[in-house]
């Protein structure tokens, strides 16, 4: 069996002592699971999905706890407390996360949150986080066609937007002149890929691209009003924020979509709003 350190392992339960369960760790031998994190009616050969790290003592453990971040992630997380030898983040665990001075790029401030990459020190073999978050993006040719949908961190603004991690795997940007929301670091989004650039660099939408969105959209928004008695106040002269709170698309995406329903003879535009006909 092989055991992953900083990850979510499903391991069986093999003693139970006072103070808590030993797991089987395969190779790894015996891990302790302590008796506050042991779920209630847990018994000898029950499996058990755990987090596993290292204590204060460097002793491997296991919890039921779900950190904020496991090996390999990249996350947004507040600094606990800063020593000599550097910053400590709450993720979720007793134990804070170690991010060593040489793995800052300015010197973390306690209460501050920072996007930071959870990985294994191959010195130490300790959990440790970088915010030098861009040593440890994929630098492979991507291969996502324009329109896919992904996930994003919101990671750094920019002069020419937001730099954004993709699929907790590639580097991003979405262009300040496409934004009609607010942003802010260490959100989490669904958005779209607008396309790849020939130095493999990922143009990010937050709004579906194409006539899809818009096709999509117009049936929201036909369903829309016919749950709010065939009509909204919203049209095009209202304010990009107050069509985003209600629809959660842009100014842009809406107009379309009322064109759309109109050209089709299904609303009417007043100037008061729209409503179906």
């Amino acid at each position: 069996m092989n055991i992953k350190l900083g990850k979510t392992n499903r391991l069986t339960v093999v003693k139970a002592v006072d103070f808590g369960m030993y797991l089987d760790g395969g190779y790894a031998g015996e891990i302790l699971l302590p008796l506050r994190y042991v779920p209630e009616g847990c018994r000898v050969g029950d499996e058990l999905d755990v987090f596993l790290y290292l204590d204060s003592e460097e002793r491997l453990v296991a919890t039921t706890l779900k950190p904020l971040a496991e090996v390999g992630d990249f996350a947004c997380l507040q600094v606990a407390w800063v020593n000599q030898f550097g910053a400590f983040l709450d993720w979720g665990l007793m134990k804070d996360l170690f991010v060593p001075f040489r793995e800052q790029k300015m010197k973390m401030q306690k209460g501050n949150r920072y996007i930071v990459h959870v990985h294994i020190d191959e010195d130490s073999y300790r959990i440790v986080a970088s915010a030098k978050v861009e040593h440890y993006l994929s630098d492979e040719t991507p291969s996502y066609h324009a329109g896919d949908e992904v996930q994003i961190l919101v990671w750094q603004k920019t002069d020419l937007g937001f730099k954004v991690i993709v699929d907790n795997r590639f580097p991003g940007l979405i262009y300040g002149n496409e934004i009609f929301r607010s942003l802010s670091m260490g959100e989490r989004l669904t958005a779209y890929v607008k396309q790849i650039r020939p130095d493999g660099k990922i143009d990010i939408t937050l709004q579906k691209p194409g006539q899809d969105g818009v096709t999509d959209f117009s049936a929201v928004l036909l369903a829309h009003l016919r749950r709010h008695c065939g009509k909204t106040t919203l049209g095009d002269k209202s304010p990009a924020e107050e069509i985003y709170a209600v629809f959660g698309v842009s100014k842009k995406v809406f107009k379309k979509a009322v064109g759309d329903l109109y050209k089709k003879r299904l609303i009417e535009i007043a100037d008061d709003g729209i409503r179906l006909v």
